[in-house]
């Protein structure tokens, strides 16, 4: 009997402890608490005339422990059948104290909040353990990983990707940008638009056509014939800081009430587009040669660009997605190389898809 108080005593602790945490449990450990302590307030009564008894030599000690085990088992059964009486409320609220030990505090949308998904665009990622009402997924601060095809064009043909003219190689994957930014809905909770700043690392690089490199000299960039051995690697990589500013346009909306007021539906894989501008600013550009000759096997030349390159960009940003697969194109407005740039195309064009997002 002491075991099965003691057990009931630690079920009441227990059922205490989370009831703190679940208001959903307090009716449950009331009456748990109920439960125990008033049975044992009256087993204790009989236990103790018992004693009295034995004290005044009215009973044998064989007759007190023979009473005391016939008092012990009757409220042992008291118990038991009280607590059947609502098993299946109990047994739901002790499901719900355990997931709620080992999971934690549940999510008042029942979907998991962390999440990680691997598809055709990437990797998307969800870190939302503060997250616990639709309001709350409907402003974000995103961490995004980009994977780009830079090339140049002309101003009279802005987005002539593949261009024979230019002076560099049309090349699918060459570049990359890195973007942490914050995004809230604009209006009310349906509202299928939203808006997006931020801060990130974007690097261009350029690669001459075949048989050709970057070369400056005191006044002016350009592209000349390599001459100098055999040339294994080149090309001419580009560093901004930038800021972009977006319009997120939810297309085909998904909704959810919750207390009575109806939210769009953040958590849900939605189709959307996203038009924007950005603005960089130039930390640095490196002309990049790596050959062999008769003398070496490797030779490696790193030279800081000093001549026909903007130190200012602009641009704006135009992208579809589902999910976590994220196609865009990006138009720089001004030209990334000035007048002391000998080549043929000056302003950047880049396609890109963003290959990992990871969300706060």
């Amino acid at each position: 009997m002491k075991t099965k108080i003691a057990l009931m005593t630690a079920v009441m602790a227990f059922s205490y402890t989370f009831a703190q945490e679940n208001p959903h449990m307090k009716l449950y450990s009331q009456k748990i608490d109920s439960i125990v302590v008033s049975e044992k307030s009256k087993m204790n009564t009989e236990l103790d005339a018992i004693d009295k008894s034995f004290k005044e030599n009215k009973i044998s000690a064989e007759e007190k422990q023979k009473q005391r085990s016939e008092i012990a088992s009757k409220y042992e059964q008291i118990i038991n059948e009280k607590v059947e009486a609502q098993q299946s409320e109990l047994e739901d609220a002790t499901k719900s104290m355990v997931k709620n030990a080992v999971l934690g505090k549940k999510d008042t949308l029942h979907g998991g909040k962390n999440e990680i998904a691997l598809g055709f665009g990437g990797m998307k990622m969800k870190l939302n353990k503060d997250k616990k009402t639709p309001k709350d997924y409907l402003r974000n601060i995103e961490l995004s990983v980009s994977l780009t095809g830079a090339n140049l064009t002309s101003k009279d043909q802005p987005f002539a990707f593949y261009n024979k003219d230019s002076d560099v190689r049309n090349t699918v994957i060459n570049s990359s940008s890195f973007t942490l930014r914050y995004e809230d809905q604009v209006g009310g909770f349906r509202s299928p638009v939203f808006y997006r700043i931020g801060f990130g690392v974007r690097t261009d690089k350029y690669v001459p056509k075949y048989g050709k490199v970057f070369a400056q000299d005191d006044n002016t960039l350009f592209v000349k014939d390599f001459d100098r051995g055999n040339l294994r690697r080149t090309n001419l990589t580009s560093n901004y800081i930038f800021v972009p500013v977006d319009l997120k346009f939810v297309l085909n909306p998904k909704y959810i009430e919750y207390n009575g007021v109806k939210y769009l539906d953040n958590k849900k894989s939605q189709l959307n587009i996203v038009a924007g501008i950005y603005g960089g600013v130039r930390v640095e550009s490196v002309m990049y040669n790596k050959f062999s000759n008769e003398n070496s096997k490797r030779i490696v030349e790193r030279e800081r660009v000093m001549q026909g390159v903007n130190n200012f960009v602009f641009g704006g940003k135009f992208g579809i997605g589902y999910g976590g697969f994220n196609l865009f194109i990006q138009k720089d407005f001004t030209p990334l190389f000035n007048n002391d740039a000998r080549l043929n195309k000056k302003y950047g064009l880049q396609i890109g898809i963003e290959v990992a997002n990871l969300n706060f």
